[in-house]
């Protein structure tokens, strides 16, 4: 993954990859294209091809470049995990719901008027209890 971010890291290799997107390219036509020597262009290919990002292939006297994209699923991933939230959060975030639907609940509960049976430990007393003393 390292080599790979180094060799997006160059704003000369990342225009080299999306030239490369979709379509394959001589080293003479990559070339045509930077106001840089042919042996810089020669370079960049070779830190793109190192990292697995850009394969070649000879076709009689051309080698041409293509992009692979494989080694950027790693990468892509890694991105992706920074992106997302923690699984922390998640939890914080159904632990502040769960909190907040029984407060709702209890809310409910106190507004509607009681009918049951009085609570125990209530005054209960019966006209023919003996009182003793």
């Amino acid at each position: 993954m390292d080599e790979v971010a180094a060799a997006i890291a160059d704003p000369i290799r990342r225009e080299i990859l999306e030239m490369l997107g979709g379509t394959r390219h001589t080293a003479g036509t990559i070339a045509a294209r930077f106001p840089i020597s042919r042996p810089a262009v020669s370079r960049h290919l070779r830190v793109l091809r190192d990292s697995g990002l850009v394969r070649d292939e000879l076709v009689g006297r051309q080698r041409y470049y293509a992009l692979d994209t494989a080694p950027l699923r790693e990468l892509r991933t890694w991105l992706a995990d920074l992106d997302e939230p923690a699984a922390w959060e998640h939890r914080l975030d159904a632990l502040a719901t769960e909190v907040h639907r029984t407060r709702r609940e209890r809310r409910a509960t106190a507004d509607r008027p009681h009918t049951g049976p009085p609570p125990p430990g209530g005054p209960e007393t019966s006209d023919n209890e003996e009182n003793s003393a």
